[in-house]
């Protein structure tokens, strides 16, 4: 390899490690995760139920004010961090957890600062499915 290649190969590695770094920090990933494991939780016959509990903010000093969360039936999972004027500071996005989960219907939920996610999940023909969030 030359030694301009070998240069951008390590380029290139470290903008992929920064950009995995910074994907695996995010609120919506953390929450991802979350549902991850309440399906893999929920037993496996039709009509059980699990109940997806996330914390938040899930890292100190980041979205610590009002959040809104919008789960979406196209398998987008969105989070906007507000400021306590309700003004948006940052907004996460991810569709990992539609890899173990089913929704619906798109369901977008305002929550105040510090408050706890609730989402729960029931088996449908062998799949998590999203049946609330509050």
């Amino acid at each position: 390899m030359t030694r301009r290649k070998t240069l951008l190969f390590c380029m290139g590695a470290a903008m992929l490690a920064t950009c995995l770094t910074g994907c695996l920090t995010d609120p919506t990933t953390r929450l991802a995760y979350d549902i991850e494991r309440g399906a893999n939780q929920l037993s496996h016959e039709d009509g059980a139920r699990q109940t997806v509990v996330h914390r938040t903010p899930s890292k100190a000093g980041e979205c610590e004010g009002p959040y809104t969360v919008q789960l979406d039936k196209a398998g987008a999972l969105i989070i906007w961090c507000r400021d306590a004027a309700g003004a948006t500071v940052s907004s996460h996005s991810t569709s990992y957890q539609s890899r173990f989960i089913d929704t619906p219907q798109t369901w977008i939920l305002e929550k105040p600062a510090g408050t706890t996610l609730h989402i729960n999940l029931e088996r449908r023909a062998g799949r998590a499915v999203v049946i609330d969030l509050r």
